[in-house]
């Protein structure tokens, strides 16, 4: 009698940006067409992925925890690590005890071979291309664990921006073909996915190697029939033209009411210190642009805190230029010093540790007062939900003292929602009036569906 099969179990860790999160789901793609299936909570692994973030010396920080935790908790787990925290620094994570697998981003997506000869020969095995050397175009299109699919339509980067490892951890600047990238939005369509995310490193500069346009991918995009909504990972300002924001306000019929803007600084100085491509007046034409076109559009806007050359002037600058945007939200990162970088050989001023987590800190304090007020001016409005998952062990108390499960979605403009349960309305877009802000959530608002 021949004994019964048993599938192998993977597990899958990702830290760092949504293009991660994309590839860490074609990895789990290729590995389940290997026979592998994904770990259930409680079960042991025999494989472990962990896709790294190096972006920040805190990123790496929480790579070693990550790694040493899943060591020491599945000791006897093939143990995969790959990201740019691996194409950066292969031999660091190589020299972390239990690791079986180093794979540099250009690797990453070719984990199989690599899993082929290390089962062959049991040796630990360290592979990475010299990022200037990485030219392949990786396609990656796949499910989250909610509703939404992340579609890769660029990677790499030719920016080098001063205090910036990405262009050594992803390459030189590449792109897919629209044409490929279409019908892979219609594979979506056809497996019932009703939200995309268009990610990349540098997704403005996408077909500087293909000769297309990036405002010509968005246009093929929005034709796709059975996609409702598309997002825009991030884009930097001097790729987001005038042309593209009026045509995503006035025009286009899936493209959602929300952006993502790095900014960096409000400091004309520093932003030319950071070799930045634009400079503050640029950056506020791009927010007033947006706010006069579409009023309840959510901008989200990245920002670094105590960059080198960031002096008391240049901070009071920035932070006053910072205050007086139209925008929705900040993510604000202290300055992290990353070695390789064009940053540590500036002659200037380098702020101390506890001064730019002081500023990180009043950064905060201005993001949250624009998100609050952001929130208080949707309330009573109705807007557009994709209701995404159930709230796991969540439960509201009703008037008459029931309990009621509860469903959480996104609005058209990226406003998390929750409501009385419908299992039935999960993937579906409904009409949703927001009742309030939910003060025991951050950044969540109650709706009430008022239509089907």
């Amino acid at each position: 009698m021949t004994p019964e099969y048993i599938s192998p179990k993977a597990a899958f860790f990702t830290l760092g940006c949504k293009l991660n999160f994309a590839e860490t789901s074609t990895i789990g793609k290729i590995l389940a067409d290997r026979g592998f299936r994904r770990a259930r909570a409680g079960e042991t692994p025999d494989l472990c992925v962990v896709n790294t973030c190096s972006v920040t010396e805190m990123a790496d920080k929480k790579a070693r925890s990550l790694i040493r935790r899943l060591v020491r908790k599945w000791p006897d787990a093939t143990i995969v690590v790959t990201g740019c925290y691996a194409q950066l620094k292969p031999d660091e994570v190589s020299e972390i005890e239990g690791v079986d697998i180093v794979l540099g981003s250009n690797e990453k997506l070719r984990i199989g071979e690599y899993l082929d000869k290390w089962e062959s020969t049991h040796s630990p095995l360290k592979v990475s291309t010299e990022s200037l050397e990485i030219r392949t175009f990786s396609p990656s299109c796949e499910r989250g664990d909610r509703t939404r699919y992340w579609l890769k339509v660029q990677d790499g980067c030719d920016y080098y921006c001063t205090y910036c490892t990405i262009p050594f951890a992803r390459g030189r600047s590449r792109s897919g073909r629209i044409a490929d990238l279409v019908e892979q939005a219609e594979s979506v369509a056809a497996a019932g996915g009703k939200e995309i995310v268009i990610t990349g490193v540098n997704i403005g500069e996408f077909g500087g190697d293909t000769g297309e346009k990036f405002l010509d991918l968005l246009k093929a995009l929005d034709a796709v029939e059975g996609i409702e909504r598309y997002r825009i990972s991030s884009i930097e300002p001097n790729l987001l033209t005038e042309e593209i924001i009026r045509w995503i306000a006035t025009e286009s019929r899936a493209f959602m009411p929300h952006f993502h803007i790095p900014l960096q600084s409000g400091s004309d100085r520093v932003l030319k210190l950071m070799n930045r491509r634009y400079v503050t007046e640029l950056f506020a034409q791009r927010i007033s642009l947006i706010r006069n076109l579409i009023p309840d559009a959510f901008i989200g806007v990245d920002v670094i805190a105590g960059a080198r050359g960031e002096t008391e002037e240049e901070w009071e600058k920035s932070r006053g230029f910072i205050d007086s945007l139209g925008v929705t939200r900040l993510h604000v990162f202290p300055y992290s010093e990353r070695p390789g970088t064009a940053a540590l050989k500036l002659q200037a001023e380098n702020v101390a540790p506890a001064e730019r987590h002081k500023r990180v800190h009043a950064l905060q304090e201005i993001s949250d007062d624009k998100m609050h007020r952001f929130m208080l001016s949707l309330q009573g409005t109705t807007r557009k939900v994709l209701w995404e998952h159930l709230i796991k062990d969540s439960e509201e108390d009703t008037p008459q003292g029931e309990k009621i499960p509860m469903m959480t979605g996104l609005t058209d403009n990226y406003i998390r929602i929750i409501a009385p349960a419908q299992e039935e309305l999960l993937n579906t877009i409904t009409d949703v009036r927001i009742l309030g802000i939910d003060t025991s959530r951050a950044e969540t608002m109650i709706g009430e569906v008022v239509s089907c």
